[in-house]
């Protein structure tokens, strides 16, 4: 008979902050993490999960009491939709257009072949999503946002199963990324316009890549705003939710978090049309990282290790062919339609990173590529954008398609 210890509201929080210290100090030691930027929660989260999945084999369980872990959820995706400024798009210009484009058509495709293997393999269809374009285009967090939906209204238990996928997507995004790209290179002769070596910017003062785009001063009275249009947001989520459920309106049934992510959009762009505020985008960063990083944590000291042990297989058939496409599209198709130059080799290593992994994932493998073949300003200009802030939003519209499909 197992035995359960109940934790509290508050020591439960404490250990989700403790998390991500565990996270940190793991991270600095242990260079396989820091190589292929694994997030600090995912590695603090797996390190807890592992310790109560130890004490389950011993007959103790641990209950943590999270009730911010929601509300953090729909913070970060507010600060998604307040980052997606229209003004981004057209400051990128139309490469940025292509590039989403190009990204969209994949989410796409990699539903089709997350569904299609999942339902050869004996799975659940929507167990192919998770397997798609939730985790491996949307990250650690639009997979734990989406588990949870999945556990809600269909009763599935999807966490332990979205957490593996996103980690194994991290990984091989950061592996695939280089060598794509390199061959593209060497295979069509491309160089850059800049010459070679990574002293670009020394030599050429004027190229702004995207992480020297200028950021806001940060005040206690900006933390203050962008906290409280962040909870407006939170808040509206829910109205929205409520208004929906009670009138039936089945067309706009989507999970809150969706809700939170488009009343960031909608606030962003009007203050930006009216001129009459205009957020902070370094607050909303921070505030961003910091609600996203609690809700992982939170997510993941609660994981149940041993319910995956059953789906380890077909998981990793569904993630290996995931990585074979990817890597096959990203050659073929996006080095074409963004022009087959040296700019365009780059954004495919790019598109390799963040559409198996994370943004950051992406600017690692295009990292690697300047440092050793010259520049590209528009990679670093064109797939973070893209990857940052407009991927989310489309990828949240062709998962409501295709849920609605299978359902």
């Amino acid at each position: 008979m197992d035995t359960v210890y109940s934790i509290g509201e508050l020591e439960s929080f404490l250990v989700a902050i403790l998390v991500l210290f565990i996270g940190h100090t793991v991270n600095r030691h242990v260079g396989f993490f820091k190589k292929y930027n694994i997030p600090e929660p995912i590695i603090g989260g797996l390190v807890v999960a592992a310790i109560t999945t130890f004490l389950h084999f011993q007959n103790i369980t641990l209950k943590f009491s999270l009730p911010m872990q929601n509300i953090l959820m729909l913070m970060f995706f507010s600060t998604v939709g307040l980052a997606a400024s229209y003004k981004l798009l057209v400051k990128g210009g139309k490469k940025v257009f292509i590039f989403l484009g190009i990204a969209s058509v994949y989410i796409v495709i990699q539903n089709a072949v997350g569904v299609s293997l999942a339902t050869a393999l004996g799975l659940e269809p929507l167990m192919g999503l998770v397997a798609g374009s939730i985790t491996l285009s949307g990250g650690h967090g639009t997979g734990a946002a989406w588990a949870q939906t999945f556990s809600e209204n269909y009763g599935m238990s999807t966490l332990e199963f979205a957490m593996a996928a996103a980690t194994f997507g991290l990984v091989m995004g950061g592996i695939i990324g280089g060598p794509v790209a390199q061959r593209l290179i060497n295979k069509n002769k491309l160089v850059s316009s800049y010459g070679i070596g990574g002293n670009h910017h020394k030599d050429h003062p004027d190229l702004v890549t995207y992480d020297q785009l200028e950021e806001d001063r940060v005040t206690a009275k900006s933390v203050m705003e962008t906290l409280f249009i962040l909870l407006l947001c939170v808040a509206g989520a829910r109205w929205i939710e409520h208004l929906v459920s009670v009138f039936e309106i089945s067309w706009l049934k989507m999970p809150d978090f969706v809700y939170a992510l488009f009343l960031g959009v909608v606030i962003t762009n009007l203050t930006e049309l009216t001129r009459g505020y205009k957020t902070n985008s370094e607050c909303v960063d921070i505030l961003g990282t910091v609600s996203l990083s609690l809700f992982l944590a939170m997510a993941l000291m609660s994981l149940k290790l041993w319910e995956i042990f059953d789906l380890a297989i077909p998981l990793l058939i569904i993630l290996l062919v995931q990585t074979l496409v990817l890597g096959f599209f990203a050659y073929f198709v996006t080095f074409r339609l963004m022009g087959s130059n040296y700019d365009a080799a780059v954004i495919a290593g790019g598109h390799c990173g963040f559409g198996m992994g994370a943004t950051p994932t992406a600017v690692m493998n295009m990292g690697a590529l300047v440092s050793r073949n010259g520049p590209s300003p528009q990679a670093f200009m064109v797939v973070p954008i893209v990857g940052a802030f407009f991927i989310d939003i489309v990828n949240l519209i062709v998962l409501q398609g295709y849920i609605s499909f299978i359902l």
